[in-house]
């Protein structure tokens, strides 16, 4: 890694690409750093406090922005969820689908259909937030009960689109990123929130398991959560890595007087091929209650509070009451189900056996057809579910360390798995130019 950095360095072109993706992780930083007037921050930081890691993961990827109440409080989530749902519609649709195949003028169309979802999503977020924050008392010149409709609406408004258009905001520049500097822009801008969050958490843990202790328990405490997160951390990257080859027989053809082809290749079947999707939607589909429930009085003894307290990550793998954990095992079922779903839309068996046929290739072993989907379809099925238990061990470990030692960090199963997976991707992308940089000077020559 340092050996490639050293190496872009030398190179102009790249030198400003760094500089100029750097220019822009400044930018990002400072508007997280700026509030929005209308809200009384003080009170909404004591309401996140007493809510616990109902809102832990929505901070860890806005970069503390959402607690803060910035003007990027929304950050890129909203661009997330618009790309992961036209990923979706693309299957679902054939119209999407053919312009998707159109080559990059397909790919234009449906980013500028995504960007317009995201506007879209950013307002309907923005508004639902700023009603919720006003019912809570938690924006100026909002009283509940006394203020009237049209100073409500003109507050819900104003609100919303500054939230939008930080959202708006943060989308540009990450696309800029992509143009003009290195790596995928909204993935690094991701990547930087989830970092700017790890410094906050390590000191947590130190005023928790190490401050105040005796010096040899401190230093036991300290090698213990430094083994943990390093084995994490190389569990994620051997995940990330992990590949499943397929060998595929080329056949043979003839071109003039010359034979050519027949050489052996193979398809890749990523062990973790739907990422950190699986983990993202188990946790919206669950925590998502939790947060509207934030907002409302439940009865204490009621069902609905009960459902919430399971339903709700702090309270998973406490020993104390164990019931609870039934929120877990709901959890890693679903990522398991998301890990075999998401999969299933966007990895095609059938289309690959064709394209196999269409090409003269096949399996070694198998008849072209439906012998080679069936083959696909098992071999598919075994990977899907080593990458599921794999997502459900990094994802698991710090709930469990949250709930029996009350370890509580943002940098979860899913910030590590983007965090790596972020860092995996650029590095390679920057190594490509330099090697392309490299191999044009030599031709040059």
């Amino acid at each position: 890694m340092l050996s490639t950095l050293k190496n872009a360095l030398k190179i102009q072109h790249i030198r400003k690409r760094l500089l100029y993706t750097l220019l822009m992780i400044v930018l990002v930083r400072i508007g997280s750093q700026l509030p929005i007037s209308l809200v009384d921050a003080a009170a909404f930081s004591n309401m996140f406090k007493e809510m616990g890691d109902a809102f832990s993961f929505f901070d860890a990827i806005t970069g503390g922005s959402f607690q803060r109440v910035s003007i990027f409080a929304l950050s890129i989530t909203p661009y997330i969820t618009s790309s992961i749902i036209m990923q979706l519609l693309t299957i679902a649709f054939s119209r999407l689908e053919e312009m998707q195949k159109e080559g990059e003028e397909g790919r234009k169309k449906i980013q500028q259909i995504t960007r317009v979802l995201t506007v879209g999503l950013s307002l309907l977020e923005g508004v639902a937030i700023a009603i919720g924050f006003g019912r809570q008392g938690y924006i100026h010149g909002w009283v509940p009960g006394q203020t009237g409709l049209g100073q409500k609406v003109f507050t819900v408004l104003f609100m919303a689109l500054i939230l939008t258009a930080g959202s708006a905001l943060l989308m540009w520049m990450g696309e800029r990123i992509t143009q003009n500097g290195v790596g995928n822009g909204i993935s690094i801008i991701l990547l930087v929130n989830i970092i700017s969050r790890l410094p906050h958490d390590f000191i947590g843990l130190y005023e928790k398991f190490m401050r105040g202790k005796s010096v040899p328990y401190a230093i036991l405490a300290g090698l213990i959560i430094l083994a943990v997160v390093l084995a994490m951390v190389v569990f994620v990257i051997f995940l990330q890595d992990g590949v499943r080859k397929i060998p595929v027989q080329h056949s043979r053809k003839m071109a003039g007087r010359r034979q050519v082809g027949g050489a052996g290749g193979s398809i890749p079947l990523k062990v973790n091929t739907a990422g950190v999707i699986p983990i993202i939607f188990a946790q919206s589909l669950l925590q998502t209650p939790v947060v509207i429930a934030s907002f409302m009085t439940l009865s204490p003894d009621g069902w609905g509070r009960k459902i919430m307290d399971v339903l709700s990550q702090q309270n998973w793998a406490n020993p104390q009451r164990p019931l609870l954990s039934i929120g877990l095992l709901i959890y890693v079922l679903l990522i398991i189900f998301f890990a075999y779903f998401y999969t299933s839309v966007t990895f095609n068996p059938m289309e690959i056996a064709d394209n196999l046929k269409k090409s003269g290739s096949a399996i070694p072993g198998r008849r072209p057809g439906r012998p080679t989907v069936d083959y696909l379809n098992g071999m598919l099925g075994k990977v899907i579910f080593i990458g599921a238990v794999g997502l459900v061990i990094v994802s698991i470990i710090p709930i469990i360390f949250s709930g029996v030692f009350g370890a509580h960090v943002s940098f979860g199963g899913t910030s590590l798995i983007i965090i790596v997976g972020v860092v995996i991707e650029t590095l390679k992308q920057i190594e490509s130019q330099v090697v392309e940089r490299n191999y044009k000077g030599f031709s040059l020559n």
